[in-house]
């Protein structure tokens, strides 16, 4: 289950973080996960992409950025959002205009639900 979250601390949030995994959908309907370093300008954020993932976020705008978590018991920060593609440069850059960010990890062994009511460890970004 996923928590909505304000979108205006997500730049803030995914500072802690650095880098992320940018999810991207092929023609073949198998995603295709590649290392990124995200960038916010005004509101939106702006990455390098390798063709396949700049071709697929063209074709299939829906994508996802997730930021692995900073220790081993941390939370992954899961953001999906609508991208275009800016290919005015050398190589191609996806631009990922934000729709939702969870925190999210999985739960302890016991773990019975949270007080948000996500049946795994999962926290609202604010």
């Amino acid at each position: 289950m996923s928590i909505r979250v304000e979108i205006d601390v997500l730049e803030a949030k995914t500072a802690e973080y650095g880098w992320a995994y940018l999810l991207t959908v092929g023609d073949d309907h198998r995603p295709k996960i590649v290392a990124v370093h995200p960038e916010w300008h005004a509101g939106v954020v702006c990455l390098d992409a390798g063709g396949g993932s700049a071709r697929n976020a063209a074709a299939r705008s829906s994508v996802t950025l997730t930021y692995p978590p900073l220790e081993p018991d941390g939370y992954s920060l899961i953001v999906d959002g609508v991208a275009t593609i800016d290919d005015s440069g050398e190589a191609p850059r996806v631009h990922l205009v934000p729709t939702g960010a969870v925190l999210h990890r999985p739960a302890p062994e016991g773990f019975t639900g949270s007080a948000t009511g996500c049946s795994h460890d999962c926290a609202p970004v604010d």
